[in-house]
């Protein structure tokens, strides 16, 4: 590489370095020469504006388009500062009204200074009072809950960086959704996003998985496997349920996190490694340590940035905002088209404390779609679980109840009644395909396998 080239790696480097901080000390902005021209910006401005922002461009132009009233650029262009709003497309449709803050940079001190341009700073412009509950979607995420939009704002944050993020919140709450935005908004966006949920391997398989291993390492290691880590080169790694690791690989995994090095199981030399870490748990690591089954360093290492999400139950105004937005990817993918959930059916989710939150209410939904017919979803078409506050909220727990009929599933205890043509309807509904009638009930195969053969469904 010759040294213009080199020059000019520099300088991209140093203008990219450049509006990061700029961004991390004021937020959104755009440094104009004294022309009007846009001589900088901080990454987040093409986001809140909507459109392309180019070096070089006319401010005025780009902030106020064709508009009729340009109070911002008639103050730009008589040289006053000036805070004003400018009205721009949001996603979607409709607009966002954005407020800018335009304020002079001088050179010298005194009566002697001069300006030579100017700093422009940008929000989104929350004036009204009822726009602090209106609904959001972030990056897959839909709520009205000040909570989640607070949370929506660190993980804007903390995504700027590359420090650990660990995210805290309950099985199905969208813990992945968390760590794919702060994958996405990251400067390594471009790389990979690995997933891996910790719980979900035994420790002679997980270590292997996470820090690969070489050929001939163990018996049926036939070729070299890179890891989870190696994949995640240059990218980020998800690790799920991370409190469930065995505490043996934990000294292994905060080595990697210390030396950015991995060493294959079975190999004698580290490996080198670029990678963001996001770990999540629905318990707490603090509580961990004092149990000892968890390293005090390593939770230390990997809670850097801490955020938590919180539980579906404690934001009862966003189940019927996600209800809709289910029932409308189920209307895309299904025969059936549910135009409206009925306030019957609502007010009963309103009430269900959904232990596995969204992921719940999603086989719910699609529970009571296949059951269902017509346009409205109604509180009959619930799984019984919720509409019956005496029932068990634990879907996958085994049903207990007396020896049944050997053949007639139509029995006169309406309990068993009820779940017998739940059942029989979730089967019709798939063509008798048990594993996907399991799926739509929100249940285990084994388990449905149980209830049909305690209701005397089992043939």
């Amino acid at each position: 590489m010759n040294e213009r080239a080199q020059r000019e790696d520099l300088l991209d480097a140093g203008s990219r370095l450049l509006g990061l901080a700029l961004e991390d000390a004021a937020g959104p902005a755009l440094v104009l020469d004294a022309e009007l021209r846009i001589v900088h910006k901080t990454p987040a401005v093409e986001r809140l504006l909507g459109a392309t922002v180019a070096i070089g461009q006319i401010a005025p132009r780009v902030l106020c388009g064709a508009a009729v009233d340009r109070p911002i650029a008639e103050a730009l262009a008589a040289g006053r500062a000036v805070t004003g709003l400018v009205h721009r497309p949001a996603p979607g449709g409709g607009e966002r009204v954005l407020r800018v803050r335009a304020n002079p940079l001088l050179e010298g001190e005194g009566f002697g200074a001069r300006r030579v341009g100017w700093i422009l700073l940008i929000d989104e412009e929350r004036s009204d009072p009822s726009e602090a509950s209106a609904p959001v979607l972030f990056h897959g995420m839909w709520t009205m809950d000040p909570a989640m939009k607070r949370m929506f704002h660190v993980i804007e944050r903390a995504a700027r960086r590359d420090a650990s993020v660990l995210v805290r919140g309950e099985t199905g709450a969208g813990k992945e959704l968390v760590a794919r935005a702060i994958h996405t908004l990251s400067p390594r966006a471009k790389g990979p996003f690995v997933a891996i949920n910790c719980s979900a391997l035994p420790a002679s398989l997980l270590e292997s998985e996470l820090f690969g291993h070489s050929k001939g390492a163990f018996t049926g290691a036939v070729r070299d496997h890179v890891g989870f880590f190696r994949a995640a080169h240059h990218g980020t790694i998800f690790l799920d349920e991370i409190a469930e690791i065995p505490v043996e690989l934990q000294a292994k995994l905060l080595r990697v996190l210390e030396t950015r090095t991995v060493l294959p199981v079975g190999g004698r030399e580290a490996i080198a490694v670029d990678v963001r870490v996001v770990a999540a748990t629905h318990q707490s690591l603090r509580a961990a340590v004092e149990r000892n089954t968890f390293r005090a360093d390593l939770m230390y290492r990997l809670r850097v940035v801490p955020i938590f999400l919180p539980p579906l139950r404690q934001r009862i105004n966003d189940i019927g905002l996600i209800a809709q937005r289910l029932i409308e990817e189920l209307n895309e993918a299904g025969d059936r088209r549910v135009a409206r959930i009925a306030p019957g059916a609502l007010a009963v989710m309103q009430r269900y404390p959904w232990p596995g939150n969204v992921r719940e209410l999603r086989n719910a939904l699609e529970y009571a779609y296949v059951v269902g017919d017509g346009p409205v979803l109604t509180e009959g078409e619930l799984p019984f679980e919720l509409t019956d506050p005496s029932a068990s909220g634990d879907a996958s727990s085994p049903v207990v109840s007396a020896p049944p009929a050997p053949s007639d599933p139509t029995t006169t205890d309406p309990e068993k009644s009820h779940e017998a043509r739940r059942i029989e309807r979730a089967l019709e509904r798939v063509g008798g395909n048990r594993e996907r009638a399991a799926q739509v009930l929100g249940i285990s195969r084994v388990t449905l396998w149980r209830k049909m053969k305690a209701l005397g469904l089992e043939t």
